[in-house]
């Protein structure tokens, strides 16, 4: 049984169960359209039921359904005679193997089912200061065979591997596309999105209909993809994902595309949705039309993590400082500027001082040196060019330009020089990344060398290309004890994560400013732009760990072939220089805490000579600790002046 107009509610649009009715509500500009229901567990053919003019407000139609149970019935929408799936649907019948096409047809709504006991969940609302973020294919994370987890390349893959992620310190993980959407486009999406006609023996030779495995297209936005569920229930595994990721005190963010065709008032919906439906912490917007001034200024997005190419605080904010800094700056301008300096680039050191040091004003920011697109962290040190040969596009596809050098040899090769310059180079970045002082991303496998092969654009590929090889993980052990090792150095140093960006003054009158650079001699920088080399110390009295003031740091940055001197500013009183940590040059040296340091016999010998002289492409990280020496010569100074009284 319909009901015709009843007090018309049309929105939200899409299909709804309100007061024991159906409530199904569509945008069209045909006179022919309605909603064709089936049955839901065998599929057949219900009923067709027309939308009227008595149910059309504007474009939109609304009719209201009596007499069928919401779960026993699927549904689609119709306009004149092409059927056509419900956009805003929030489930889809079926458990979809990924990769198989699928006819649009063929994607018979449901209405899910409600309940679902979240329990005490609570987002953890993690300041951008403290978080360290890992951009990852769901499916790619854990597909692969190596990764040892029950339920491959699903949600349930991910919470398998959330103690690792742990482990590894991540905060904040960013999902690529989990929404619904069409690996493969269907002939009809095809027909009804290109400009001209097409017949459909053309269609079938149409080059437009490889594998998206990205999903960076037009989806289905309320529904979690359900190839990446490992049971029918994909929204119930998600939701299970998020709240396994928030009792680890760890956030999820989503990456949402949305193309122009897209409209401003659906995004908004969109977002809203997931924010209080999953209890997602965050959202990466993506697209070129996307309302960012109004997301910002919903106040319920206040406290959620909005990220965009950019922000123009200044409007949003005028003097008024946020109490929660949700928005943050997510672009390329870190990846290009620092992948120059690292493969020795000229003029490069004014540039990297301004990166290394810069957080927005009332914002946040994301820097990365890696990402999904583009090479990998091990291939970024192991290709000069792109090779996306498999990509069946004649490497015509990607970009072109990549800053990046293989170190002297074109990909994979045996020879020890190269391979070892790799692993330096890879430290490098790492130090680079975690002594930059706004929110660090990787993208999933950085941590410990995984490859590509030289592919900067893998959209179409679902195979070992994009997976995860976790044996690399006990093949560069190294890399991955250093990541953990800088992680570890930068949560325990508040000074290393300001809240505000450092001013390279002392405004404490403390006899040091809170960030200063080091040449060959201590105080005057050498930023000419052939010079490649430069030193940053970092004040702890402008930053308290335990309630005690932190550390001093410094960092000796060479990326030069040659070697350079770089002085060590002179401590406070009773304090020393001590290595921390140096990617390559004298020795490869990895040191986890200061009760190691004290252990090594050799370490004060290090920082006397490696402080002056720092070898071509390699960075050192040094720590202020007690200097004994000049302890027991006070103490010994105080005794002999008793002595004589």
């Amino acid at each position: 049984m319909t009901l015709h107009n009843q007090q018309l509610r049309p929105y939200p649009l899409g299909a709804h169960y309100e007061a024991g009715k159906l409530r199904f509500s569509l945008v069209s500009r045909e006179e022919s359209c309605g909603v064709v229901l089936y049955d839901r567990s065998t599929g057949k053919f219900i009923q067709k039921i027309p939308f009227t003019k008595a149910d059309k407000i504007g474009d939109v139609y609304c009719k209201y359904v009596d007499g069928f149970d919401r779960q026993k019935i699927a549904y689609l929408f119709y306009e004149n005679d092409r059927e056509l799936p419900d956009e805003r649907a929030k489930m889809f019948l079926g458990r979809h193997q990924f990769g198989k096409e699928r006819k649009l047809v063929a994607m018979l709504a449901a209405f899910p089912e409600t309940d679902f006991d979240w329990e005490d969940d609570v987002r953890p609302r993690i300041p951008y200061e403290e978080c360290i973020c890992y951009c990852m294919h769901v499916r790619g994370f854990t597909r692969h065979t190596s990764s040892k987890v029950v339920q491959r390349g699903t949600f349930r893959g991910v919470m398998e591997k959330i103690p690792y992620l742990k482990e590894t310190g991540i905060t904040t993980v960013e999902l690529q596309p989990a929404y619904e959407f069409l690996e493969i486009p269907d002939l009809e999406e095809i027909k009804q999105s290109l400009p001209y006609p097409i017949t459909d023996e053309d269609l079938k030779e149409f080059g437009g209909r490889k594998l998206n495995y990205w999903g960076y297209k037009k989806g289905f936005y309320y529904a979690p993809k359900a190839a990446y569920a490992a049971s029918e229930d994909a929204i119930s595994e998600y939701k299970e994902m998020v709240k396994a990721f928030h009792a680890n005190g760890m956030e999820v963010v989503m990456q949402f595309y949305f193309p122009k065709e897209v409209p401003a008032g659906e995004i908004s919906e969109v977002l809203r949705f997931w924010l209080l439906e999953y209890h997602i912490d965050g959202f990466h917007l993506m697209g070129d039309h996307i309302p960012v001034n109004l997301l910002a200024q919903d106040p319920l997005f206040a406290d959620t993590k909005l990220w965009y190419y950019s922000f123009d605080t200044d409007y949003l904010y005028g003097n008024r400082t946020p109490a929660f800094r949700n928005l943050a700056s997510y672009n390329d301008d870190y990846l290009y500027a620092m992948r120059k300096f690292l493969k020795g680039d000229e003029n490069m050191l004014e540039t990297i001082q301004f990166h290394m040091r810069h957080v927005p004003k009332n914002s946040g920011r994301i820097h990365y040196l890696t990402n999904y697109y583009g090479f990998t962290l091990m291939d970024m040190v192991s290709y000069d060019r792109k090779h996306n040969e498999e990509n069946g596009e004649e490497n015509r596809d990607g970009n072109d330009y990549n800053c990046s050098w293989n170190c002297g040899a074109e990909g994979t090769t045996r020879k020890k020089k190269i391979l070892d310059l790799r692993r330096r180079q890879i430290k490098n970045a790492m130090l680079l990344l975690m002594f930059t002082q706004s929110t660090p991303l990787i993208f999933m496998g950085d941590e410990f060398g995984n490859t590509q092969k030289g592919n900067n654009n893998p959209y179409c590929q679902d195979n070992a290309t994009t997976w995860l090889n976790w044996n690399d993980l006990d093949k560069n052990a190294d890399i991955y004890e250093f990541w953990k090792m800088l992680l570890r150095m930068r949560k325990e140093h508040p000074i290393l994560r300001p809240t505000q960006e450092l001013r390279v003054m002392d405004y404490i009158a403390c006899g040091y400013p809170d960030l200063s650079y080091h040449g060959q001699n201590a105080w005057r920088p050498q930023t000419e732009g052939y010079n490649r080399h430069i030193g940053m110390m970092f004040c702890g009295k402008y930053a308290k760990s335990d309630e005690k003031e932190d550390d001093f740091f410094y960092l000796a940055l060479n990326m030069h072939w040659e070697p350079h001197m770089l002085a060590l500013p002179k401590l406070p009183k009773g304090l020393k220089w001590e290595l921390l940590c140096v990617s390559g040059g004298l020795q490869d040296a990895l040191f986890i805490n200061k009760s190691q340091m004290e252990e090594r016999a050799e370490g004060t010998e290090l920082v006397n000579d490696f402080g002056r002289r720092i070898p071509g492409r390699s960075v050192a990280a040094f720590i202020s600790v007690v200097d004994d020496s000049q302890a027991k010569a006070e103490n010994g100074k105080r005794k002999a002046r008793k002595d004589r009284t």
